[in-house]
């Protein structure tokens, strides 16, 4: 099985309030991304929540995903994979891992990453589009162990410089992967409107 994990456990310094609860449309950024995942060719979807976690669950439905909560966010975004590796089935094969500031994936990018992993078996495939590596990327188990040991300021890069020989780099033809909106100035570009918050 493959298993989507989807980081939101940062503490959205740089974008002054949380990515997770960006608007997006009638929407936020987190249920956007549950909702593509949903329509998906995954089998599990993991939510990993830190920094404002039970603000986040107050406002976003995650009855149908598996939620974990990684007391040690403030470590850095690495440990918040970690936190959901450890959740992880055994029975998981690879997981996606998502990343809250890009809402913007569709379902037809993540059935081309998974299609590119069925048919090549590499153990990292990761979308491009222009030329440019983007989000979101797929890491077979093998890769697993030394994503939990990776050095904790580099995280999953540092796992695909060690191995690229064995990436699989998948033309993705929508620009929309390598989209990051971690700051009000991406915010606006992309939606044109100053960042709000949706809260229930």
């Amino acid at each position: 099985m493959i298993n989507a994990i989807v980081l939101a456990a940062g503490e959205s310094k740089r974008m002054g309030m949380p990515k997770a609860l960006l608007q997006f449309g009638g929407t936020t950024f987190l249920e956007q991304i549950v909702s593509v995942l949903q329509q998906s060719e995954v089998d599990g979807i993991t939510v990993v929540l830190g920094a404002e976690a039970a603000r986040i669950r107050a406002s976003v439905d995650l009855s149908d995903v598996d939620l974990v909560v990684n007391e040690d966010y403030r470590e850095g975004q690495l440990s918040s994979l970690v936190a959901g590796l450890r959740s992880l089935p055994s029975q998981t094969e690879a997981i996606l891992l998502c990343l809250v500031d890009n809402p913007l994936s569709s379902r037809e990018t993540v059935a081309g990453i998974v299609r590119a992993f069925r048919e090549t078996g590499k153990p990292i495939v990761i979308p491009v589009s222009e030329g440019r590596r983007g989000h979101p990327a797929l890491f077979a188990r093998e890769m697993f162990d030394e994503l939990l040991h990776a050095p904790a300021d580099e995280g999953a890069r540092y796992v695909v410089q060690l191995h690229q020989d064995q990436v699989y780099e998948v033309d993705i033809p929508d620009p929309a992967i390598l989209a990051r909106i971690d700051t009000p100035e991406d915010y606006l570009s992309h939606f044109g409107m100053a960042p709000r918050i949706i809260e229930r």
